[in-house]
């Protein structure tokens, strides 16, 4: 009697995954990987950075697959990034030798080395361009030979010029405190569960693998005062950072030893969070401290609701929920929780019956009692 049903389950399974492909497939229309990464960076840097898998390809093959459905293609890209192997761990990455892109401060007008804006939609109409209906590529190549000459006509600089944080211009000032550098080798959530409570690499590693919504959602909570964290964005940098790994040979790191394997893109902001502290004469006065994000590609709202978080979590005494880590934590992680949600289109047959039947039995109970 049960090998009928699980054959049966079999075949609707197997026609079930068939009507998926047709479904992508029956519009009669391709789209290569190469285009998703190309026109959609949005999507891919959401991808890699849900998933903890910087590889702008695999991550528009993700989004090919699931057809565009962002809580499948990070599935995807965990379930692969599962399967690879981890010969090494790179070295500490220096956010201050970032190759920038874009550089903003939304605390001081005139910052070292200038605002630069670089390419993103905070200066655009948010007007449907219906010019894009009728683009064709030969339009598109001309567009960008003109820009390109043009880029030709302005003076290159003769080496790579590094931006320096904000932050250390207002440290020298005496306006923020300086911390002595904490070298403990960060915890990978991972290969080990999270335990609570949790150490301040644990959350930022959670944070930046979060779902993108929910961290953006829970950011805006506490800015609405679900929370005592209102920030001034430092600033937002966008650009490429150098990875090296140590010599497989040497114990200890050094730098003559060190080999550069490629960069990656990421965004980094650093908020400043004002908050009233007791000074040696018992008297309350103002302080800022930081609140630090990071995620991979072009992120920037993410990263500066992490920011709020990172802050939020580390005053944990709050009563308010943005500032429980477990709450927090257990709860942005997008496979985790799509999964968990997901769960219930599967069978529960026999648990749903049991509460069934207590319901008879309850009901056929009180009308005995009635009659």
């Amino acid at each position: 009697m049960g090998y009928v049903p699980v054959k049966g389950g079999t075949q609707a399974i197997d026609a079930s995954i068939q009507r998926i492909k047709f479904e992508r497939l029956k519009g009669q229309e391709i789209i290569e990987v190469e285009t998703i990464m190309s026109t959609m960076r949005g999507m891919v840097d959401q991808v890699m950075s849900e998933s903890s898998l910087y590889s702008p390809y695999l991550a528009a093959l993700a989004i090919k697959q699931a057809e565009g459905s962002m809580e499948e293609a990070v599935f995807l890209m965990r379930a692969h990034r599962s399967t690879l192997p981890r010969p090494y761990y790179s070295q500490t990455v220096e956010p201050e030798k970032m190759f920038v892109e874009r550089r903003i401060s939304a605390s001081f007008k005139d910052i070292p080395g200038g605002q630069l804006l670089g390419a993103t939609y905070d200066y655009t109409h948010r007007l449907l361009d219906f010019t894009l209906i009728e683009e064709n590529l030969e339009d598109n190549l001309q567009w960008l030979q003109n820009y390109q000459d043009q880029l030709k006509q302005i003076e290159a600089l003769d080496e790579v010029s590094y931006f320096p944080k904000v932050v250390d211009y207002l440290r020298e000032e005496g306006l923020f405190e300086t911390y002595k550098a904490d070298n403990t080798p960060p915890i990978d959530v991972t290969k080990r569960s999270l335990q609570f409570p949790t150490t301040r690499s644990e959350r930022l590693q959670v944070l930046t693998r979060g779902q993108t919504g929910a961290v953006t959602s829970l950011g805006y909570a506490s800015l609405r005062g679900y929370g005592q964290v209102h920030p001034t964005v430092g600033e937002v940098r966008v650009g490429f950072v150098p990875i090296y790994v140590q010599h497989p040979n040497e114990m200890e790191p050094r730098d003559e030893d060190e080999y550069y394997i490629g960069e990656i893109k990421v965004t980094e902001v650093e908020s400043f969070v004002p908050t009233n502290v007791k000074n040696e004469n018992n008297e309350y006065e103002l302080e800022f401290e930081i609140g630090y994000g990071i995620c991979y590609g072009q992120n920037e709202t993410k990263a500066i609701a992490m920011s709020i978080l990172d802050q939020c979590l580390q005053h944990p005494e709050s009563g308010f929920p943005t500032h429980d880590e477990e709450f927090v934590l257990l709860h942005i992680d997008s496979v985790e929780s799509t999964g968990f949600i997901s769960h219930l289109k599967l069978p529960h047959y026999v648990t749903f019956q049991s509460k069934l039947d207590s319901i008879r039995q309850v009901k056929k109970g009180v009308q005995t009692v009635e009659s």
